[in-house]
């Protein structure tokens, strides 16, 4: 498709939604990036930027067609399912093409000591009876069950400082990735933590906690992906173009 003929739904939030947005934006492409807002201060990006939600799977067709959006690109976190699945459904509805940036999932290494669980609720089942120093890097949409038991202490890391913890029950560290194996390897060490709790988002950006992990012999619960609906799934953002308009490397 030739690229004039383009305007592209560009579902974001990931780096990897970042750096397509950054090809798209060079190569001239009509293009809207669209933000879930559930971060304070997300990064600049380099389109038209909207922030919040389409409504449902009807909000979004009805947005798809007033804005002649010829294509979606789902490039949201792997745990973004409600919206991967709006996204498949509100496509269908409106005969537009849909394109999902996907990173690979983490897959075990020799010396992982990985517990493997399907959801939130499982990972909470998992930690030790009795009181763990627990790294909680899930972020911050589902803590509250975690919290809920009291034994253990919990370090958190996040983005925008929406809770405080007392010392006695945990700490919290504002900072965004990418991550150094150097620092979160001193992270885990410096809080004497003895289990990580995370989902299994993939990518080079935050792995670098469970190959810390690895080498300290920590165990990690690592929570599974949620299902999404049949969908094209690509893995990079040059498969994205040429699927797009059979672009060369960008």
């Amino acid at each position: 498709m030739a690229r004039g003929s383009l305007r592209v739904l560009l579902l974001g939030g990931t780096t990897e939604a970042s750096r397509l947005a950054q090809a798209l934006a060079q190569a001239g492409v009509d293009a809207v990036f669209s933000y879930a807002g559930r971060t304070d201060a997300p990064i600049a990006q380099p389109l038209p930027t909207r922030v919040g939600g389409f409504g449902g799977v009807a909000g979004l067709q009805a947005y798809l067609q007033t804005e002649r959006i010829s294509h979606v690109v789902d490039a949201t976190h792997p745990f973004a399912a409600q919206m991967s699945s709006n996204a498949v459904q509100a496509c269908a509805a409106a005969g537009v093409p849909l394109l999902a940036l996907e990173r690979p999932a983490w897959q075990a290494q020799a010396g992982d000591v990985w517990t493997q669980v399907a959801d939130i609720s499982a990972a909470v089942q998992a930690l030790p009876a009795e009181p763990a120093r627990v790294f909680l890097a899930i972020g911050k949409q589902n803590l509250t069950p975690f919290l809920a038991c009291a034994q253990h202490w919990y370090l958190l890391r996040l983005v925008d400082p929406v809770l405080e913890l007392p010392a006695t029950r945990g700490h919290v560290v504002l900072d965004r990735g990418p991550f150094t194996l150097e620092g979160d390897r001193a992270l885990l060490q410096a809080h004497g933590i003895t289990h990580i709790v995370s989902k299994n988002s993939g990518g080079a950006g935050a792995e670098a906690k469970l190959v810390a992990a690895r080498e300290l012999g920590l165990p990690v619960i690592l929570i599974n992906r949620p299902y999404i609906p049949s969908r094209t799934v690509l893995h990079s953002v040059n498969e994205v173009l040429r699927r797009l308009y059979g672009a060369g490397s960008y």
